[in-house]
C-alpha cells in the first residue's frame, strides 16, 4: 500500500483551502443573520405601517360630514356677505 505523503507546499495549500472555507462559511453565517434580523425589522415596521393605514382610514370614515360643514360655511359666508353690503350701503344715509 502506497503512503500518501504531502509536500510542505501542498500541506501548506490544504490548510489554507481549509482556512479560507471556514472564514467563507463563517461569513455566509453572519450575513446570514443579518438578512434574517432585517427581514424580521421590516416584517414588523410593515404590520405597524399596516396598522397606521387602518387607523387613518378608520379616522376618515366620517367625511361625509366634511361637505354639509363646507355647505353650512358657504351659507354663513354668503349671508354675512349680504348683511355687509346692505350696511355698506345704509352706513352713509345712517351717517347724514
Amino acid at each position: 500500500m502506497g503512503e500518501l505523503a504531502l509536500t510542505s507546499t501542498q500541506r501548506g495549500l490544504w490548510w489554507g483551502a481549509i482556512i479560507g472555507g471556514f472564514v467563507i462559511v463563517l461569513a455566509v453565517a453572519a450575513l446570514l443573520t443579518i438578512l434574517v434580523v432585517l427581514v424580521r425589522t421590516i416584517d414588523r415596521r410593515v404590520v405597524q405601517v399596516r396598522d397606521t393605514l387602518k387607523a387613518a382610514a378608520a379616522n376618515t370614515a366620517d367625511t361625509a360630514l366634511i361637505a354639509e360643514t363646507g355647505k353650512g360655511v358657504d351659507a354663513v359666508l354668503a349671508e354675512g356677505l349680504k348683511h355687509h353690503l346692505f350696511l355698506g350701503r345704509v352706513l352713509d344715509k345712517v351717517r347724514m
